[in-house]
């Protein structure tokens, strides 16, 4: 069984943290809209939905992605980079316990979850403005024990590691290369966003379809033509925040 753990738009988003974006006006009805139809693909695509808890006062709270680092073995409650968003995970923290036993990365260490892209047993970590080198270390102590190796990841151009690439099928990583070299992600093969849309690197690979922004047809023209199956959904209202597909849900599988 998988479980999606996904919370709520805030009323408060558009004061959301913004780091590589120019603000501009958001629509937060609208946003909601987006997130809806997200959560209905999730659950089309075999995922139990469940909800956090409202936090109507916490404006990204709905990027519940960044609080956590889920495994097969434990759940790594992050210590989020933007001080706005550390009371994110407590109720993060509190749902996971169900779970999977819980570490914790400890200040000053930062660690946001969108920097950590799980590929099999090997873990890629991005140095980010909200992940720092200590984030990166606690979280190779806490998983070193089952078998995971932690690799550092340098990156630019956007918020997190993930904006600049995501693993779209077992062997093959969805990237901006302009952000994010491909060498320092050694063993995948790899296919390049469409030029024109350098923020498309942002996928969840799910249910055998990989969900994707429906605002970037060129990069999921080059998916298709490696063979993928895209679930397209609406998300341009929350790009506006530095969302993207992967951030919005905590999948966890359980027995």
């Amino acid at each position: 069984m998988l479980i999606a753990y996904t919370r709520a738009v805030s009323p408060t988003l558009a004061d959301c943290e913004l780091t590589h974006l120019e603000r501009m006006p958001l629509d937060v009805a609208r946003a909601a809209v987006e997130h809806a139809a997200y959560e209905a693909l999730l659950e089309k695509l075999g995922a139990s939905l469940r909800r956090l808890p409202p936090a109507p006062d916490l404006p990204d709270a709905v990027f519940v992605e960044d609080t956590a680092v889920v495994l097969d073995e434990i759940a790594v409650i992050a210590y989020p980079g933007a001080a706005s968003r550390r009371p994110e995970t407590l109720s993060v923290a509190s749902a996971l316990a169900a779970h999977r036993p819980l570490a914790h990365i400890a200040s000053p260490a930062t660690l946001d979850g969108g920097d950590v892209l799980v590929a099999g047993r090997t873990i890629f970590a991005g140095l980010s403005s909200r992940t720092t080198r200590d984030g990166v270390d606690q979280l190779a102590r806490a998983v070193q024990p089952f078998g995971y190796d932690v690799v550092p990841v340098e990156f630019q151009g956007c918020l997190h590691l993930k904006s600049a690439v995501t693993r779209v099928a077992d062997n093959l990583l969805l990237l901006n290369p302009a952000w994010v070299d491909a060498a320092a992600l050694p063993g995948y093969r790899t296919v390049n966003v469409d030029p024109m849309e350098p923020h498309a690197a942002n996928a969840l690979l799910l249910g055998g379809s990989v969900i994707h922004p429906s605002h970037f047809p060129g990069t999921r023209a080059r998916m298709e033509a490696e063979g993928l199956r895209v679930a397209p959904v609406a998300m341009a209202e929350l790009a506006k925040a530095e969302a993207g597909v992967t951030c919005c849900s905590l999948l966890v599988r359980i027995a």
